[in-house]
């Protein structure tokens, strides 16, 4: 079963960095010719990181965590 796991996390990041550069190609792409871009609805610019997030190992996921959390976290003088 650890293959299948691997594997899985393995097609999670290959989808998500597809998706990441077909959407933002394409939002940037709309917003440089002028076209709105307020039709794309902001969860598809966020899906494709989301992707990427549970393709990485668990310790990467946890280092990220601890990232957000320390640059979202009020820091005391």
């Amino acid at each position: 079963m650890e293959w299948l796991e691997k594997t899985t996390k393995w097609m999670m990041l290959i989808v998500g960095t597809c998706g990441l550069l077909v959407i933002y190609f394409g939002f940037f792409y709309l917003m440089f010719n002028g076209r709105s871009t307020a039709v794309i609805p902001w969860y598809i610019l966020i899906s494709p990181w989301i992707c990427i997030y549970f393709g990485l190992k668990q310790r990467t996921q946890i280092e990220v965590i601890r990232w957000f959390m320390s640059k979202f976290s009020r820091k005391q003088p």
